[in-house]
């Protein structure tokens, strides 16, 4: 399936690791011109040198500090000065989560919580107020907001807190914005396979005593399928929302975590 990528221009916030990665790297498989943006030129420079050799397109590395106005100001006129146009962002800059154990509600501080709903719901927000002129200029555009399971489960305060504004934040853009011919799409991943997962296994299976493969059958147990969804794949599932073939599936919150036993979304 062609998914109509090629020559468009795409942002991804929190590219320089992990599924922002991923996605970036997807998308500039199929053609499209990668805007990479993280916070440190340093960590963007190796990110973009490995996503150049597999793309069709062009990838630029913008510095950008999405808990910042002024910076997501700035990298959002650069990357149009760069590229002269914005067709797809994908945000996906949040604070690490599900690595450790999360606080429990007298461990949680008033700090640490503004500084993850500052960084991803704030930062979500930031981003698309910035490009949404250009879309709607163009009469077109697709918005894709990373979050993640957890606003479909407990077990993580600020983790279902900040993953549920950013599914609300998508439905108001999608019913704000659809008019102009511009879709968002809310994505939820579970537990994912990236290049923080060896570590994070390596913690769990010294902590808990047993080894690293009993620690990751764990971890993949929480899902239907019993295997932990790799970031390629959560890359996958995004560049088809990034296609104008996804034109159907607007607004709307997609899990992508594997399946989520016992529970019923309608």
């Amino acid at each position: 399936m062609d998914l109509e990528l090629s020559g468009k221009v795409a942002i991804v916030t929190g590219g320089s690791r992990g599924i922002g990665k991923a996605i970036a790297k997807e998308l500039a498989a199929e053609g499209a011109s990668v805007a990479l943006v993280a916070r440190s030129m340093a960590t963007l420079e190796p990110a973009v040198a490995d996503i150049v050799g597999a793309s069709k397109g062009k990838v630029q590395g913008f510095t950008c500090d999405t808990s910042d106005d002024a910076s997501v100001k700035a990298m959002v006129a650069a990357v149009m000065k760069a590229f002269g146009r914005i067709d797809i962002l994908v945000n996906c800059a949040a604070k690490p989560s599900g690595q450790s154990k999360p606080p429990s509600l007298t461990e949680i501080t008033t700090e640490e919580f503004w500084d993850h709903m500052n960084t991803k719901v704030m930062g979500y927000l930031r981003t698309a107020r910035e490009v949404a002129p250009y879309m709607i200029a163009q009469k077109s555009g697709r918005i894709i907001n990373v979050s993640g399971l957890g606003a479909r489960q407990t077990g993580t305060t600020i983790g279902s807190i900040r993953n549920v504004g950013v599914a609300a934040l998508t439905k108001n853009i999608a019913d704000e914005l659809g008019s102009h011919g511009i879709t968002a799409v809310c994505v939820h991943p579970g537990l994912t396979r990236t290049e923080a997962t060896p570590g994070v296994l390596a913690a769990q299976a010294k902590a808990r005593g047993i080894t690293e493969a009993e620690a990751e059958k764990g971890l993949a147990s929480r899902n239907i399928i019993k295997t932990l969804i790799t970031a390629e794949q959560i890359a996958h599932v995004c560049c088809f929302l990034a296609s104008p073939k996804s034109i159907a599936i607007n607004g709307e919150t997609v899990g992508a975590g594997g399946g989520m036993p016992g529970a019923i979304f309608y």
